[in-house]
């Protein structure tokens, strides 16, 4: 931090905070001449845009001192430079903060010509250009390519309004930022080499001038971390590994090649595989896949529907299971039909293969039929092992099958509830069958984590990633000692992970903590003991203002303890008031504490709200008694334990103002968010994205409404239980609501379609309610689009920002109104 005298600060604070007030030179930091002298004139060149765009990067960071061509530049405060005039280019630069939406004009004087970057993007290159700044660190640069005389050079930020003020502190750390935990770099696939000697790596991170395009490269690595081959255009989650780790098989731009890692050379053993996918050695000399192939486009005027799974767009694709010889590349069917088949294994010391097909059945939830079906490639044979109402995976191991599915699995193998309560097939567990499916055995009743999917190492232990609470870990299954062991990485949730198994068994994971950015770590099972491989706070978090974290649970009226946690804003005063937003999901997922994400609760608190994230009943990772309070409930204990938390959070967090409460969801939760504006008047502002408003419309026209109500409304249907179908939906309550509501929904959402949240906005509309309804254009259930994310994630801020700080010009701002 810059030290200055009290004086000088308040000097500072008072000269740049009033309306139509110049910047003083001292906050403004001055470079230049940015390389060796010249008597061209930048502007003169037919690439000056280009030049000068490509400066900013160099210009934005921390460095004291910047080279280039040779030539060492230093930032200084303007207010010290002596010189009046110099060739080339020069540029100044602006750090300062707003502690809410600011807006205003940025003038410029005594500069011929110059180019204003906001934030590392391109903002103007007129004199007087209007910002509009929320909450938040901001940077302004501004490269000047031609000034007379700088004594004469100003810069004056003129407010909107006398609240509209920049605020230049010099303080030496960052308030974390939407463009921070969007385009920060992530590792987004992971390969681990069988022997553990390599490992292969996908980042991508994004960058203003690529909008919505990711950066993406996948680089192999040495077991010391050294970079030895990188893959262009390859993802490390599709390449396979050949068992001895000496040679790898990718796909790369429709070509598929095999790279020996002996000497780094690629051979293409294949091309136009279309549709071809999950590749893996099945043995030494070839390779096991999945080949997909889609219908002819359709054309006729009319669709025929021939069953509810044709309202899915990849309903008739056709995919089966395939052999290709590495050699000669000739590629052998191994299934046909018209069923799809899901390759589950391998096993090529036997030569079979086990694979899943879905069989059209309604007769029961979830209103779907799974086969386990293993073929004999010997004797060109296959058996079903099984038909399933609940299946999730399959793997072999430990001389028969591990299977992942629900409490249901096998006429109700798994459940660990009540005879009279109905399991939550959601909550996965672990089975064994044994070869023929006679004999199976439930592994995990007693385990309350729910398991979401499994790997089986060589000596027939299991890795299972699984949902405990809201953390999302490893476990490793000993078969032995049938017993759980938690692998120690050091994550909240592991996002990716791949296993080395040809020596002793190591893991490569990805993952984050609630408060600290993604890492990878090497894990050594059998001392259960991770390494840091990378870190991205560094990179891309130094120096930011993170929340605190606090957990905070309590007991519902149930006598079942409910847990959270809540994010306290940086800095913060618990003499003053502080606006708060609750978040919850409801269904049958824990929210998880991932550090970023959708739902990004440490921008929030950056934006100065307390957050408090609860864990309702109903969620799996907290045992089947729990889950299982989902089924036939549609939010009737999940709102009762909202409001509960929400009281008991205002008791324990007093600096919190109950005047000023905001909750949201999404999904699941964005029908809780309406479910509760017509159970009370505890919250000042509410925000649902993608909802369902009539369960009866989401269960027949979302593309799987009626596989998710097989669970939500396990046996209940319109016409056996109209009660539940009709109370539980909030449009048919819409005249209770008194809270402000904001429906967001992406207009090309197939989950829960859109039309869910015009049926509120028209009920809440004709009823003159406070509603608005925002439609994201071209975005699905999620909003992954990094333009899409930007203006989703600053309307509910806006939204909250007008109706729980009094502050609504942003949202006049992104709304006109």
């Amino acid at each position: 931090m810059k030290l200055r005298s009290a004086a000088l600060l308040l000097l500072s604070a008072l000269s740049t905070s009033l309306s139509a007030a110049p910047i003083d030179k001292q906050d403004i930091q001055f470079i230049g001449p940015l390389g060796q002298a010249s008597t061209i004139k930048p502007y003169n060149t037919a690439h000056q845009q280009t030049i000068i765009a490509n400066l900013i990067p160099s210009l934005s960071g921390a460095e004291k001192t910047v080279s280039m061509l040779g030539v060492d530049a230093k930032w200084q405060p303007l207010s010290q430079l002596n010189a009046l005039t110099m060739g080339g280019l020069q540029a100044m630069k602006m750090e300062f903060s707003v502690n809410r939406f600011v807006q205003g004009e940025l003038v410029l004087d005594g500069i011929e010509k110059a180019h204003i970057f906001l934030n590392g993007e391109r903002h103007s290159d007129k004199m007087t250009s209007t910002l509009n700044l929320p909450t938040g660190d901001h940077q302004i640069i501004i490269v000047a390519e031609q000034v007379a005389d700088w004594k004469k050079v100003a810069v004056a930020f003129n407010g909107k309004t006398d609240h509209d003020r920049l605020l230049f502190t010099g303080k030496s750390t960052r308030t974390l930022s939407a463009k921070q935990l969007f385009d920060a770099p992530v590792i987004s696939a992971v390969s681990y080499s069988p022997d553990a000697e390599h490992y292969v790596v996908t980042q991508k991170h994004y960058q203003p001038n690529r909008g919505n395009q990711a950066l993406t490269s996948t680089t192999l690595y040495n077991e010391d971390d050294k970079v030895i081959f990188t893959l262009d255009g390859v993802n490390a989650a599709s390449l396979a590994w050949r068992e001895d780790g000496e040679q790898l098989v990718y796909s790369q731009h429709g070509q598929l090649k095999t790279l020996d890692l002996a000497n780094l050379r690629s051979r293409v053993i294949a091309e136009d595989l279309a549709g071809a996918s999950d590749f893996a050695y099945f043995n030494d000399t070839s390779l096991i896949f999945s080949w997909s192939k889609s219908p002819a486009e359709d054309t006729s005027l009319v669709k025929h529907y021939q069953g509810l799974e044709d309202r899915w767009s990849y309903a008739r694709t056709n995919t089966q299971v395939y052999l290709l010889d590495i050699k000669t590349g000739l590629i052998q069917a191994l299934t046909e039909g018209k069923q799809s088949h899901t390759l589950e294994d391998h096993d090529a010391k036997n030569n079979r293969i086990l694979t899943s097909r879905t069989v059209q059945d309604y007769a029961a939830p979830p209103h779907m039929l799974t086969e386990l079906v293993e073929f004999n490639l010997t004797q060109g044979s296959h058996t079903v092992i099984g038909q399933y109402r609940t299946f999730n995976e399959a793997k072999y191991g430990a001389k028969g099958v591990y299977v992942v599915a629900g409490p249901e699995f096998n006429n109700g193998l798994g459940r660990a509830v009540d005879k009279d309560q109905l399991s939550n097939n959601y909550d996965g567990q672990l089975y064994w069958l044994d070869s023929q499916g006679a004999n199976a055995k439930a592994l995990s009743k007693q385990f309350n984590p729910a398991i979401g999917s499994i790997d089986v190492l060589s000596n027939g232990d299991v890795i299972a990633k699984v949902k405990e609470e809201d953390r999302q870990p490893l476990y490793l299954y000993d078969v032995s000692k049938d017993r759980y062991t938690r692998l120690d990485a050091d994550l909240d949730v592991v996002e990716h992970f791949s296993i080395a198994d040809n020596r002793k068994p190591n893991l490569l994971v990805a993952g984050t903590q609630a408060s600290a950015p993604q890492q990878l770590k090497q894990v050594n099972i059998s001392k259960n003991r991770a390494r840091t491989v990378w870190d991205s706070a560094p990179l891309a978090y130094a120096n930011s203002e993170i929340a605190k974290l606090e957990e905070f649970n309590f007991t519902n009226s149930q006598g079942t303890e409910i847990k959270g946690r809540v994010y306290l804003p940086h800095n913060l005063d618990k003499s003053k008031q502080y606006p708060a937003l609750i978040y919850y999901y409801g269904g049958t997922s824990p929210v998880s504490r991932a550090f970023t994400g959708r739902y990004p609760f440490n921008l929030w608190a950056a934006n100065g709200y307390v957050v408090y994230v609860l864990q309702p009943t109903g969620a799996t990772g907290f045992g089947q008694d729990f889950s299982a309070q989902h089924v036939n409930a549609w939010g009737e204990q999940t709102a009762d334990d909202i409001i509960a938390g929400t009281k008991a959070f205002l008791t324990e967090y007093p600096f919190v103002d109950k005047e000023r409460l905001g909750n949201l969801g999404a999904s699941y939760g964005g029908f809780m968010t309406m479910l509760l504006t017509t159970k009370t008047d505890l919250f000042s502002a509410s925000i649902s994205h993608a909802g369902i408003s009539n369960i009866t419309s989401y269960w027949g026209q979302g593309w799987w409404g009626y596989l998710y109500s097989g669970e939500a409304s396990k046996h209940s249907f319109p016409w056996n239980n109209p009660k539940l179908y009709s109370q539980h939906s909030p449009v048919f309550h819409a005249d209770k609501v008194t809270t402000p509501l904001l429906l967001l929904h992406g207009d090309a959402d197939v989950n829960v379609p859109v039309g869910e949240s015009h049926t509120m906005y028209t009920a809440l509309k004709l009823l003159g309610k406070d509603v608005e309804l925002i439609e994201i254009k071209g975005a699905d259930h999620q909003i992954f689009a990094r333009d899409r994310r930007f203006q989703w994630w600053d309307t509910m801020l806006a939204y909250f920002d007008k109706h729980l700080k009094d502050q609504p010009q942003w949202w006049q701002h992104l709304y006109g109104r």
